[in-house]
């Protein structure tokens, strides 16, 4: 039987450390910690569900990120 995979580990972060910094300076940021996939998204954006470990998302309103999650 093949092994079952062990899923990415995910960075050490604090996701609301990352609202009110400029898109650009929180992608560089995030890369440097360790996001394999940073995903940034204009409010109201319609996205999937499904969890991704390894991936932070911001919410970015005129360059600025409002919120950000995990996933």
């Amino acid at each position: 039987m093949a092994p079952i995979p062990s899923p990415p580990a995910q960075p050490d972060d604090a996701p609301e450390s990352y609202v009110g910094l400029d898109a650009e300076a929180a992608e560089r940021q995030a890369r440097a910690r360790g996001w394999s996939t940073v995903r940034s998204l204009p409010p109201g954006t319609v996205i999937t569900m499904e969890f991704r470990g390894g991936r932070i998302n911001f919410e970015v309103d005129a360059s600025t990120v409002t919120r950000c999650w995990v996933g």
